[in-house]
């Protein structure tokens, strides 16, 4: 068309976990929380009023920031509210790169993360996990003005220790971005590391733990001149007087999610064992997905059979993942069908 950017044109979009339209399907492909969010996001929803919807939200969702302060043992200063936490990637790699400060990351990890950096026509630096996915030495020595991290990764469900990601930030002379989209699932978080170093910065989200990802919601923690910064990139009203509500409402309830993650961990362990005993390879995880490696067939063919019966997980043809399958944790009887058909699959 020749109305584009350069790179915008050459870039290929991000490509979502498919979204079956059909409801008699067992979708555990795009690692949403198999459990409904706390009752009372539902008893906040059933009571937004015309008023609330008829003038523009708090620019900056104060209500979700003094409840998420006193969750974390922050100031809300602390805290910077996105629309989802995909936002907070956008505005960092406008924050921090173009084309002469490069973005590194890990690889194989969320696919998301060289989309944006192409859009923003930035320089990537992608740099190996090794086979049990450690930090790659040369990282901290790329000279990048944004470092991400997600941890635990995806799609490998691994977890890097805190005191690494602490060495990692005093190494860097960028800006470190750990993405803790999954971390609910996980034994710890880098949340501390906020107090000692002023080029970090944390992504939460409230899509997993919280059983909210169709609201769209997530978070920024970093100290309060970064978060004060990034401020100036976000859209003027960036999250909507209903997902400041709902997500306040949601991550007040620490009971309900406490119960909800711990409800995953099981079932992620029960679904572990039944893998392995049929012969997959499934490393440990501390997230609310497995990644698994099937010793039998191809990653590609059980896909297939699986989809045939109305079954869907997520499969991704790139290097160093082709032979695996992403499969997100359900309920104690969606992993017990899908094991069946595996079974089933695996024997024909």
């Amino acid at each position: 068309m020749g109305y584009f950017r350069d790179n915008i044109e050459q870039v290929k979009g991000y490509e979502p976990g498919f979204q079956p339209k059909q409801t008699d399907v067992l979708k555990l492909n795009t690692n949403e929380n198999p459990y409904p969010p706390s009752p009372a996001v539902m008893k906040v929803l059933a009571e937004i009023n015309a008023e609330q919807l008829r003038r523009y939200p708090d620019p900056t969702g104060d209500e979700f920031r003094q409840a998420a302060a006193q969750v974390h043992g922050v100031s809300p200063d602390n805290i910077m509210c996105c629309n989802g936490g995909d936002e907070l990637l956008t505005i960092a790699l406008r924050a921090f790169c173009d084309e002469d400060r490069p973005a590194a990351y890990p690889v194989p990890t969320y696919s998301l993360y060289p989309v944006l950096a192409n859009l923003q026509n930035c320089e990537v630096m992608e740099l190996p996990f090794d086979s049990e996915f450690n930090l790659p030495p040369k990282l901290a020595a790329a000279g990048a003005a944004l470092t991400i991290v997600c941890n635990p990764n995806a799609p490998s469900a691994t977890f890097i220790g805190v005191d690494e990601m602490a060495s990692l930030a005093d190494e860097l002379d960028g800006v470190l971005l750990i993405d803790e989209a999954y971390v609910d699932f996980a034994e710890d978080n880098c949340i501390r590391l906020v107090k000692d170093f002023d080029n970090v910065i944390i992504l939460r989200s409230m899509s997993k733990g919280y059983s909210l990802a169709g609201l769209r919601f997530g978070y920024a923690i970093a100290q309060p001149p970064l978060i004060a910064s990034l401020m100036k990139l976000k859209d003027s009203y960036n999250v909507d007087a209903v997902a400041v509500a709902l997500a306040a409402a949601a991550i007040k309830d620490q009971k309900y999610f406490a119960e909800n993650v711990e409800k995953v961990k099981k079932d992620r362990e029960r679904l572990t064992e039944h893998l392995r005993e049929l012969k997959f390879e499934v490393p440990a995880g501390y997230a609310n997905f497995v990644l698994a490696k099937s010793k039998e067939r191809k990653a590609g063919e059980i896909y297939d059979k699986l989809v045939e019966r109305n079954i869907y997980v997520r499969y991704f043809d790139l290097p160093g993942l082709s032979d695996k399958l992403r499969i997100t944790v359900g309920t104690s009887e969606q992993n017990d069908k899908l094991i069946s058909a595996l079974k089933e699959i695996l024997s024909g």
